[in-house]
């Protein structure tokens, strides 16, 4: 259970992200309360994640799925570049998370 709610948190921690950009500076008043809402059920998925979960591991775990999926996110619905190294460099994230759990 731990797993499937570290995996959870790492993907609100992605729309945290994308709604404190919409939220221009938290002047927007939808993206900032997204943001809030997203953010606290973030944290305390990792903090219930980490009860089970070794801190380095479960830390990493979360990171790394908020900033790909981010990187992901800005690449495909914010025009963010793409490049062959950017994707490269996001398949190393998730190459690092995977060994993580496998090696834990």
């Amino acid at each position: 259970m731990a797993w499937v709610v570290l995996v959870v948190s790492g993907l609100l921690e992605a729309v945290w992200a994308a709604a404190l950009s919409a939220s221009q500076g938290l002047t927007r008043l939808r993206p900032s309360v997204l943001f809030v809402v997203a953010l606290a059920l973030s944290m305390g998925g990792l903090a219930y994640a980490m009860r089970g979960i070794p801190i380095g591991t479960g830390y990493a775990v979360w990171v790394g799925i908020g900033a790909v999926c981010t990187a992901l996110y800005g690449m495909a619905a914010l025009g963010d570049p793409v490049s062959t190294g950017r994707v490269l460099c996001l398949v190393l994230i998730v190459a690092g998370v995977v060994g993580l759990k496998i090696l834990e």
